[in-house]
């Protein structure tokens, strides 16, 4: 597998050991010590994803993140922390983390999950051809964008990667164990991830997020997307 991991860890010897596991599998990888260093290198290098620290010195993980999206950076970004607390979890998702590996780890099961990442977003970008039209939203499938209107919105790859199941089949109902397998690609993990990206979602394109028109809860089935694709009725 091809591609390009930016690790942001202040301790060496663990960003040693994750590139070590990674550069096995073909992926090259960058190192930035601090959250300056990482940004740096970000804008001046082509990244596939980023693995990133909580704890740097200099501005922290969650400025990092914060900085990466703002910048609408769209790549996958994986958080790995010794902080296992609920709170920080939910903070990582909520700023725009893909994944939240808690330390120690396991090296194979961090280069697992990169990989699934990385195969993710190349499906994406191999996705077939078609538009899905939702509200005063255009989701172009095949080109990975989204617009309201002329204005195009910046997704982080999970947010994306759930509004493209979901307009797989409008108006069906996806429980939360399904998106986690098809999206996170993997069957077991904590499922108020999903919960936590619609929710992200509902708030950047719902104008009530709290009574939502389009991303929609089937209670007891999961969720699901009003709208239709291109050709199709609405």
């Amino acid at each position: 597998m091809k591609g390009t991991v930016l690790i942001i860890e202040d301790e060496k010897e663990i960003a040693d050991l994750i590139s070590l596991y990674l550069k096995k599998e073909g992926i090259d990888t960058l190192h930035g010590e601090t959250g300056e260093q990482g940004i740096s290198l970000l804008d001046g290098n082509p990244v596939d994803l980023v693995i990133l620290d909580i704890n740097l010195p200099g501005i922290d993980g969650f400025e990092v993140l914060q900085k990466i999206r703002q910048a609408g950076e769209s790549l996958p970004v994986i958080i790995v922390s010794a902080r296992q607390e609920d709170v920080d979890m939910i903070m990582g998702f909520g700023i725009g983390a893909d994944d939240y590996v808690s330390k120690p780890f396991s090296p194979k099961v961090l280069s697992a999950r990169v990989r699934a990442h990385l195969r993710r977003r190349q499906d994406i970008d191999s996705a077939g051809s078609d538009i899905f039209r939702f509200g005063p939203y255009t989701l172009d499938r095949e080109n990975l964008w989204l617009k309201k209107g002329p204005e195009r919105i910046d997704l982080p790859p999970k947010e994306l990667s759930l509004l493209l199941v979901l307009s797989e089949h409008p108006d069906r109902a996806f429980k939360q164990e399904e998106l986690y397998k098809k999206v996170w690609e993997n069957s077991f993990g904590d499922l108020t991830t999903v919960s936590v990206h619609i929710q992200r979602l509902r708030k950047k394109l719902e104008e009530n997020p709290a009574s939502p028109e389009y991303i929609k809860t089937a209670y007891g089935s999961g969720y699901y997307i009003t709208g239709s694709a291109e050709g199709e009725p609405s």
